[in-house]
Order: C-alpha cells, then sequence, then structure tokens
C-alpha cells in the first residue's frame, strides 16, 4: 500500500493513502478513541458511496452520521457552510468527533473548512473521489469557500488527520472530469524538475483507459510533489506560492465564465497563458513554451479561451487574486521545465495588465 508522509512544517505529520479497495478500509486511519464521526458529501457522491463508506466505520462503538448538501460548484459557499454547521450542532455534535470529507474538490475544501471552524476547530479526514481532489485540493490544508468576486477568497489552512486514496472512485466518474485532475498533475510535472513532464506524456492512453493501478502510480507521483512542497512551506509564506502555477489565469477564467467552466479545464488554459506570459517578459524560453503546448495537445486538455469568455473580463477578474499586493496581481511562473522562477519579491512576479490582454487576446 502507497503511503506518502505529509510534513507540514507548523502542523503535525499525515500520511496520504493509495490503494485500491482504501473505500472500504477508512475506518482504519480514524484516530484512536474517536467514537462519533460524521460523513459529509455531495449528494451525487453520497448516493454512490456514502452507505457503504459509513458502513464500513461503523463497529468498536462508533456513531455514524451522513450528511449531505447539493452537488455543485454553486454549494461551495458560506451559505453552504453555515447549513452543515447548523445541522452538526442541531445533532450535538462535538469537539471530540470526526468529520469524513467524502467527495471531490468542492468538498475536500468546504468540508475542510467547516472542521477548521465548527467549534474552533475539529479533526477530519479526506476521502477524495475525483482525480483532482486526490492530487491537488485534498493535500496541504488549504480549505475554503468561494465568494461573488472570486475563488477561494474565504478560508483557512487546516491539515487532515489523513487522506485516503482508493483509485477505483475514479470509474464513477463523469466523462471529462479526469482531464479536470489532469490539468493539476501536469501542474506538478512543470514545477518537479527535469524528467517529470515525459513522465506524465509518455503514454496518454493509459491515462485516458482510467485503469486503477495505472492511477495509482500516476497520483502517488503527484501527492509526493505537493507534499514535499508543503513541507517547507505550509502556509504559503513563499515556496508554497510555485502550487499557483496556472492558478491566476485558472481562477479568472472560472469567474469570467460563471463557473461554467470546470477547475482544471480552466487550469489548462491558466498554464499556457502564464507559460506566454513568462515568456514575454524574458522570464520563460520560447522551447519551454512549445514544450508545454505540445503536453497540452498529447493529454487533450483545452489550450483556448472557451467561446464567450473574453479577455478583458478575465483580466478584470485576476484583481480578485489571493495573491494580489498593493493592487498588482502577481503571477507563478516558470523559469524552464522543472523549474519555478523566483523573482527579486519571491516565488512571484508581478506583470503588467497589458502583456496579459495581449497573451488572453491570442488564445481566442
Amino acid at each position: 500500500m502507497p503511503v506518502i508522509e505529509v510534513k507540514p512544517s507548523g502542523s503535525p505529520s499525515y500520511e496520504v493513502i493509495v490503494e485500491t479497495g482504501a473505500l472500504s478500509r477508512v475506518n482504519e486511519r480514524v484516530p484512536r478513541g474517536s467514537t462519533r464521526l460524521v460523513v459529509i458529501s455531495d449528494s451525487n457522491v453520497a448516493r454512490i458511496y456514502g452507505e457503504d463508506v459509513r458502513a464500513s466505520l461503523r463497529g468498536e462503538g462508533r456513531s455514524v452520521e451522513l450528511l449531505s448538501f447539493p452537488a455543485g460548484e454553486d454549494s461551495k459557499d458560506r451559505r453552504t457552510k453555515a447549513v452543515l454547521e447548523d445541522e452538526m450542532l442541531a445533532r450535538g455534535v462535538g469537539r471530540d468527533a470526526v468529520i469524513v470529507a467524502l467527495g471531490g474538490g468542492v468538498t475536500t475544501d468546504l468540508v475542510g473548512f467547516v472542521a477548521a471552524t465548527y467549534l474552533r476547530g475539529i479533526r477530519y479526514i479526506s476521502v477524495p473521489t475525483s482525480l483532482l481532489a486526490m492530487v491537488d485540493a485534498s493535500i496541504g490544508g488549504k480549505t475554503g469557500v468561494n465568494h461573488p468576486r472570486g475563488k477561494n477568497l474565504i478560508g483557512c489552512f487546516h491539515q487532515p488527520a489523513a487522506v485516503v486514496i482508493d483509485p477505483e472512485t475514479l470509474t464513477s466518474l463523469p466523462p471529462g472530469q479526469l482531464d479536470c485532475g489532469l490539468a493539476e498533475m501536469l501542474k506538478h510535472a512543470l514545477i518537479a524538475g527535469p524528467g517529470a513532464l515525459g513522465e506524465l506524456t509518455r503514454d496518454p492512453s493509459r491515462i485516458k483507459s482510467g485503469d486503477p493501478s495505472t492511477m495509482a502510480e500516476l497520483i502517488c507521483r503527484s501527492a509526493e510533489i505537493k507534499a514535499a512542497v508543503v513541507g517547507r512551506d505550509e502556509c504559503e509564506s513563499g515556496e508554497r506560492a510555485v502550487l499557483n502555477l496556472g492558478h491566476t489565469i485558472g481562477h479568472a477564467v472560472e469567474n469570467a465564465s460563471g463557473y461554467a467552466v470546470p477547475h482544471g479545464h480552466a487550469v489548462s488554459i491558466g498554464l499556457l497563458a502564464e507559460a506566454r506570459i513568462a515568456h514575454r517578459i524574458g522570464v520563460l524560453d520560447r522551447g519551454s513554451v512549445l514544450e508545454i503546448e505540445r503536453a497540452l495537445d498529447v493529454l487533450g486538455l483545452p489550450d483556448r479561451l472557451p467561446a464567450g469568455v473574453e479577455p478583458a473580463a478575465v483580466v478584470e477578474a485576476t484583481g480578485s487574486d489571493k495573491k494580489t499586493r498593493d493592487g498588482a496581481v502577481r503571477y507563478a511562473l516558470l523559469a524552464g521545465i522543472g523549474v519555478p522562477a523566483r523573482g527579486p519579491d519571491g516565488w512571484t512576479h508581478e506583470v503588467p495588465r497589458d502583456v496579459v490582454t495581449r497573451v488572453l487576446e491570442g488564445m481566442r
């Protein structure tokens, strides 16, 4: 059973378990002495896996409850968070309880935030069921909700007690959902040093097949990359900003589309846009930009703005990015394949607005 240890710089370490069939053994990762568990999932995942996970957690004198909320990005907000908290308070859930966040990126972000603030913080286990959540959202303790002005603008860092990944759950994903996780895996490959990009793009048919053993191998590699960065910089005070590669433009594309563009597709567009931005300001060579273009093509990921998403609207939406400082939008950029670019002020770079506009105009 592959196990990746995450050692955050300021929080207790925890394990990421990647194993086919792990969904039936979540009970093995429950902290000792915990007798009350609350499984929280979106309505789609709850219907498929909720009762199975709940059943696997029973025993040893435990009480296990299942709560759900409407599926979709629209539920990742303060209203849904309040509904879940109100329900838990009504049921008398105490600080000794453990939450199990079962689902994709919306669930791990939202439910992690509930765990972070409920009764000033209780423990939770993350059980991601989408590729995007497996390789990114469930690891590293970033929790939060969206705001009409932008993505993930309200939240905090709260590390899970464990992350349990079962690649078999990927077989239940709707068409196109693997692509969303692939974009985050590509991001990790682009910051991870020589060889990682070739590893990911060598045999795309293996990935597209969704074979659990193949996916377990790739998920482990991606999780190791993220865990290493989180171990050096838990709360994004420095190097962890490199994990935002592709996300300044990506989040803005989501916002400008009214969240009609899935997160992973928006990140894919953002990876190419930010590579071209880096080239325009003299940080990244043209050959590296072409490699990224080829990788997107090989993996079948989007590389253009969707119809109806205007460059001006995307540029405007970047103003709400969390990395904005003194009114200036800052970007995590590459200096080469596998080489994040350091700037004069750390790991992000201020980019003139007109440069961003010109790049996006060329991606219509």
